[in-house]
């Protein structure tokens, strides 16, 4: 499976389409995507999801309409 690095616009299409939210891990900077129904994450702003990204050096990669964020 290979992995393409995405824009923040592409990545907003995909989340839409599969229910899911920009999310922040409580008490730490780490970032993931969300249905909004973890404790363990608060749902942000895309403005503040790509703005920690770019802070923490990540990217967000697809295949196949899967996402992960890793490091850039």
């Amino acid at each position: 499976m290979v992995m393409e690095k995405i824009d923040i616009g592409k990545a907003k299409v995909i989340a839409s389409n599969k229910g899911l939210k920009p999310g922040k891990v409580k008490g730490t900077e780490g970032v993931q995507f969300t249905k909004g129904k973890n404790n363990r994450l608060d749902v942000i702003s895309w403005e503040d999801f790509d703005k920690i990204l770019h802070q923490r050096k990540l990217a967000i990669y697809e295949s196949g309409g899967w996402m992960k964020i890793m490091k850039a």
